[in-house]
């Protein structure tokens, strides 16, 4: 309950425009629309515990405020950073008592993730037999961040980024609020809503510093950057954001945009990312997505990285950025990988199978005796250097693992792979 001197205490104009209802959430409509997933639970009035996963200032607290009100149910919210199992035990128990009187509470735990595995744990059984209704919030991947028993026993919403015209209605709201329109012209006003990065608490920060500036003059983009700063991209090295970007680098690198790769390889620079590990990826991709279609592409990746160590950032970083470009406009095959797939597959069908006697060494008179290496044909001295013996064990048939793809340097080894097959027919051994 506020006091008298708490309500004339001045608040921020991110909290003074939290909505008031649902209705009033932008950018969220997919989730609180009537057909959205909290539409619908509203309209029946039954909730269950769900985990609401969205970057920062989306409407994650209060969705979850609005939920309770809706279905009148108990507000008790937590934060996981300040609290802990004594302060769970009194939620939990409070929320007993509450049932008892007939009434429900919805437990809002801010930044879940935070919690270790045992004390996630700790919420099954309130949450299985009703006693709280569970609403997390978290900005973390709940598949990486959460118990699987909690996950299974909750629904995941997740919360768009606030896009360009949610960021517009919150700027007409706080000028609303204000009574005066912002002292930006209209390529700076676009520039404020960029620099938010879809974070609708920090524009209504920075557009709370703005009204504190006289209306006139009104500011062009240059000198609202210099009174306002632009939000840190999100990018958490060990979380989400880095394996998303590294994603979205590797698949555009496949789907040879080469522009696209370099945006996504610019942001996780941006981010702090280590390039080391951009090199290691890139390396990566060299061989599994380019393969033999451009054999140079495995040594360009190496040299790129070798450049790197040597030069360090920012100057190695363009030995990357030439990695990039490459690797983007190279030819693409995926043989060699599948390769790999079908042999391994293969060797582990076919267990232990020796290889034919013809290609053992036969180091020792007993050996020989035994039949080691006999009816080997030494390849250099066949015509064609090709023999066109069997080298798979006895027994198993011949497979083909390695079928280069009509691309590239690929499109050369095929040629030579199907010579090799006619020989093969034609000089076919006696005996095989």
């Amino acid at each position: 309950m506020s006091t008298l001197f708490e309500n004339q205490a001045p608040r921020p104009l991110a909290d003074r425009l939290r909505p008031a209802s649902l209705e009033e959430v932008v950018g969220q409509d997919h989730l609180i629309g009537p057909e959205g997933p909290v539409g619908r639970m509203v309209r029946s009035g039954h909730l269950a515990s769900v985990i609401l996963w969205g970057p920062p200032g989306t409407g994650k607290t209060t969705i979850a405020r609005m939920l309770a009100e809706k279905t009148d149910l108990y507000f008790e919210p937590l934060s996981a950073v300040f609290s802990g199992v004594a302060d769970l035990r009194k939620v939990f128990d409070a929320a007993r008592k509450r049932r008892e009187t007939g009434r429900g509470t919805l437990l809002f735990i801010d930044e879940i993730h935070r919690f270790n595995r045992a004390q996630q744990d700790g919420f099954l059984p309130y949450v299985e037999d009703g006693t709280v209704i569970l609403v997390g919030a978290t900005t973390e991947n709940p598949s990486f961040e959460l118990n699987a028993p909690l996950l299974s026993r909750c629904q995941v919403l997740v919360l768009n980024r606030l896009d360009d015209a949610a960021m517009e209605e919150l700027l007409k709201r706080a000028e609303a609020a204000e009574s005066r329109p912002l002292p930006l012209n209209a390529e700076a006003r676009a520039d404020l809503r960029r620099m938010a990065d879809g974070d609708g608490r920090y524009l209504l920060n920075m557009a709370e510093a703005l009204f504190n500036l006289p209306a006139e003059p009104v500011l062009d983009s240059r000198a609202m950057a210099a009174i306002v700063q632009r939000r840190v991209p999100l990018y958490d090295k060990h979380q989400d954001g880095h394996y998303n970007l590294i994603s979205a680098l590797h698949k555009s690198l496949r789907g040879s945009d080469t522009d696209a790769a370099l945006y996504w390889f610019a942001r996780m620079i941006a981010g702090g990312e280590d390039p080391r590990y951009i090199a290691r990826r890139l390396t990566r991709f060299a061989v599994e997505d380019i393969g033999m279609a451009d054999p140079n592409a495995l040594t360009q990746a190496v040299a790129a990285w070798e450049a790197y160590e040597r030069l360090g950032s920012p100057e190695g970083d363009l030995a990357l950025v030439q990695l990039v470009i490459y690797l983007g406009t190279a030819p693409k095959s995926n043989a060699a990988y599948k390769a790999q797939s079908a042999a391994a597959r293969a060797a582990r069908e076919t267990g232990s199978l020796t290889p034919p006697m013809h290609i053992l060494n036969a180091p020792t008179r007993m050996m020989k005796e035994l039949g080691y290496s006999e009816g080997y044909v030494y390849d250099h001295d066949a015509e064609d250097g090709f023999s066109g013996q069997n080298y798979f064990p006895d027994g198993m048939a011949r497979q083909r693992f390695y079928r280069p793809l009509e691309r590239g340097f690929e499109r050369e080894v095929a040629k030579r792979l199907d010579y090799w097959d006619k020989l093969r027919r034609e000089r076919k051994p006696e005996g095989e």
